[in-house]
């Protein structure tokens, strides 16, 4: 019998596989302020704006901007905590991610204390050839269980959406299966978004991933990329992953 620390990572090496080949994919279009896009991501609705959700947000961007001034060389953050999620496959942005922050943010919620760093790879600076990145915006996270009023309370709904992965239907252990394109049955751009049909299939079902996450640019100066979302988001949503190590909630 595996032990749960084996099938963690048994589960953490095939959705960085089935990631892998997302990446790589096309992006599907859907409109931005769909709830479900695809089947397979959830956003939050936008709520009426109540007294003080903007000196809210602004806050939030502040602290934002101020812990991701600390890192704008990455290997500052590389050096204090921060991981890179699969720096070997080619991605829009990539994620820093820091497991620690990321256990805390399941219990509170600091803006100062971001669980991901999100970078874009640029050209090497040095003479080694070494890949350089820079710092774009940063990723909040937030429990799968979180109520809607308890994401209200972090960062408001009125200026935000979070968003979530949901209804990923692994293919069968051992076996070779489309992952992308237009009849891809299995993983992140699958046509199968239900427990009944992946079970059908053979495959296993998992109703959601990692938890609701949020991003922040704060070097933007338009409000509107500041807190993008969805098709929106010109960095890439749909390209969250992971935190590298974390258990997967199942």
């Amino acid at each position: 019998m595996r032990s749960p620390a084996s099938k963690s990572v048994r589960y953490l090496a095939i959705v960085a596989g089935l990631a892998a080949a997302f990446l790589t994919a096309r992006k599907v279009h859907a409109a931005h302020d769909a709830r479900e896009m695809g089947g397979h991501m959830t956003l939050t609705a936008l709520r009426p704006a109540q007294p003080g959700d903007r000196q809210r947000a602004d806050a939030i961007v502040a602290a934002a901007r101020k812990a991701a001034d600390q890192y704008t060389d990455y290997r500052k953050a590389l050096a204090d905590g921060y991981a890179i999620f699969h720096p070997e496959i080619k991605q829009n942005v990539y994620h820093f991610t820091n497991n620690a922050a990321a256990l805390a943010t399941t219990i509170h919620f600091d803006p100062a204390r971001p669980t991901s760093l999100l970078y874009e790879r640029i050209a090497a600076a040095k003479a080694d050839g070494q890949p350089g990145y820079k710092l774009v915006g940063v990723m909040y996270t937030a429990p799968f269980r979180a109520s809607q009023d308890e994401l209200d309370r972090r960062v408001p709904l009125s200026i935000a959406q979070w968003h979530m992965h949901t209804n990923l239907c692994l293919p069968p252990a051992g076996e070779k299966a489309d992952v992308v394109g237009p009849d891809a049955k299995f993983g992140l751009q699958g046509s199968i978004v239900t427990a009944a049909a992946c079970q059908a299939a053979g495959g296993r079902f998992l109703p959601h991933l990692f938890g609701w996450m949020v991003h922040v640019y704060p070097y933007e100066t338009d409000p509107a990329k500041i807190w993008a979302a969805g098709m929106d988001d010109d960095h890439g949503m749909q390209h969250d992953t992971m935190p590298a190590g974390m258990d997967m909630p199942m």
